[in-house]
């Protein structure tokens, strides 16, 4: 199967790191500068396609920011020896300069940003035989500033706003997490305007207007603005963006075997072509090791693994056939897995330990040396079954729970599950219980991918002592999880001191 993987152009003198960073402002004299470079359309599609690169780097898509997702939430956690690396994921936050924890995926995440206000900045002084490719790439390059910001404000909430190039020298201020949000639905906003609806196949990979109204959504969805959410969603199930449906197999989500399919909003291309680190030079890698971080003992280095009452989650309620939902299958490894779907993991044969479960989504599902770490399985962000349920959870909250049912019923009917009235009666047309079952009906189609965390701050189930304590019951973590100050991560203390316009949040 052909990957397409978009070519990546760096230039070590022109691409800055981050303005975050303290680093000597020094030329290369063997690399371009600024003024020699964003001459030409060619230098604009290699600027925008460096920020693509982006999505490579340790920091962010490639390995940590799952940590911060992932295992941060109640759907998993890390019982790793290296214990200041498994402390992250119990809140015992000691080190705020812990590199693995938080440090790399702040750097990264200003890196991209800094790439991105570079185009923004640069393109437009440009000229272009066609302005519509111009559009789309700054239209893309606004994409990318709010998509990184959007995650930024869900792990720290306060934070600087760069909005053009950086210099070593400044010192950005921070903003409050609502001024960062309302960056991102500009962005987005603006972005949407100028992407196509579609990309041709030879650029499979780009977000186009339906991957900007996601994250509309998403971000109208954490500040509660459910009328402004509803409109972005319309676009992609009733309105003009109206051209996904999820794919007949379940699976297919998760593997390297029909990627970008009817049902992906935008992921992010991986591929196993390139096994070079992950510095800026043409051999660099274009995969994840996400499967490898968080394979099984003996196969992976197991530093993240799932929680065991997802498997118990699954396992509440039969299909119409009456055996067990298929999404458990493809979900998790966990001991009864050969079982309940004949299934080995990694096609070996296993000695568990009690209530033990790993994630399964992404993984390839056979075993060689360094099994999963350049792994060319796409990371789905954004798929359509999200963009249903998230549908259902705003017409809820406008009132219109009776409504929402059928778009809940689309996605359990994909693995013939039946349908939410006849498998859950007790909800009728109440608000708070359809609420909760649509929680659990999240889980159930969307764990592993890097959305629970935000889900939990959007239900405000952080936000109360009770309702934490709920939690703890299913993930002993969130024992020492402390309502006002968890909820979001320290800032490196590095930035803090280097940058008189950056305070620590009050509660640290």
């Amino acid at each position: 199967m052909k990957k397409i993987i978009v070519v990546i152009a760096i230039f070590s003198g022109l691409f800055f790191t981050s303005s975050c960073e303290n680093e000597l402002n020094l030329d290369n004299p063997n690399a371009l500068t600024v003024d020699q470079y964003w001459k030409t359309e060619s230098d604009a599609q290699a600027g925008v396609n460096s920020i693509y690169a982006m999505f490579y780097k340790d920091g962010l898509w490639a390995r940590w920011i799952y940590f911060r997702l992932d295992l941060t939430s109640d759907e998993g956690f890390s019982n790793s020896p290296w214990t200041e690396l498994a402390d992250w994921t119990r809140f015992n936050y000691i080190n705020y300069n812990f590199w693995e924890g938080q440090v790399v995926t702040w750097r990264d995440t200003y890196k991209a940003v800094f790439r991105c206000n570079q185009v923004l900045a640069n393109v437009p002084n440009i000229t272009f035989q066609n302005e519509d490719d111009k559009k789309k790439i700054i239209a893309q390059a606004k994409f990318f500033r709010a998509l990184h910001y959007y995650y930024a404000a869900i792990l720290w909430e306060n934070i600087p706003i760069v909005l053009t190039p950086s210099t070593p020298a400044d010192l950005p201020e921070q903003k409050n997490v609502t001024e960062v949000f309302v960056q991102v639905e500009k962005d987005l906003n603006e972005a949407f305007e100028d992407l196509p609806a579609s990309w041709s196949a030879d650029q499979t990979g780009r977000p186009d207007k339906g991957a900007a109204k996601a994250f509309l959504a998403k971000v109208y969805m954490q500040q509660h603005k459910w009328t402004e959410a509803k409109s972005a969603l319309d676009y992609l199930i009733n309105g003009a963006g109206a051209r996904y449906n999820l794919v007949a197999n379940y699976r297919d989500n998760f593997t390297d075997v029909n990627e970008n399919n009817s049902e992906s909003v935008f992921e992010i291309q991986f591929g196993d072509q390139k096994s070079g680190g992950t510095d800026e030079g043409q051999s660099a890698a274009v995969s994840s090791n996400r499967a490898q971080f968080f394979a099984p003992r003996g196969i992976g280095w197991s530093d993240g693994q799932a929680r065991f009452w997802l498997v118990n989650a699954f396992k509440q309620e039969k299909n119409k056939a009456g055996t067990l939902d298929t999404r458990l299958r493809y979900t998790l490894y966990y001991p009864q897995l050969q079982a309940d779907f004949g299934d080995k993991v990694y096609g070996k044969n296993w000695e568990w330990g009690n209530d033990e479960a790993w994630f399964r989504k992404g993984s390839r599902d056979y075993y060689r040396n360094n099994e999963d770490y350049y792994s060319q399985v796409n990371y789905r962000l954004v798929r359509y079954a999200d963009i249903l349920l998230r549908y259902a959870e705003v017409l809820n909250e406008l009132g219109n729970t009776q409504d929402a049912y059928q778009y809940v019923d689309l996605v359990r009917a994909r693995v013939n599950m039946n349908t939410l009235a006849v498998a859950h009666p007790e909800i009728g047309n109440d608000h708070d219980k359809f609420l909760e079952r649509l929680k659990t009906e999240r889980v159930l189609e969307l764990a592993g991918e890097s959305v629970r965390w935000e889900d939990l701050k959007r239900w405000g189930d952080l936000n109360t002592q009770a309702s934490v304590d709920k939690i703890a019951l299913r993930d002993p973590d969130f024992k020492n999880f402390v309502v006002g100050k968890n909820q979001r991560l320290p800032i490196p203390q590095v930035e803090v001191e280097n940058n008189p316009n950056l305070k620590q949040h009050a509660e640290y």
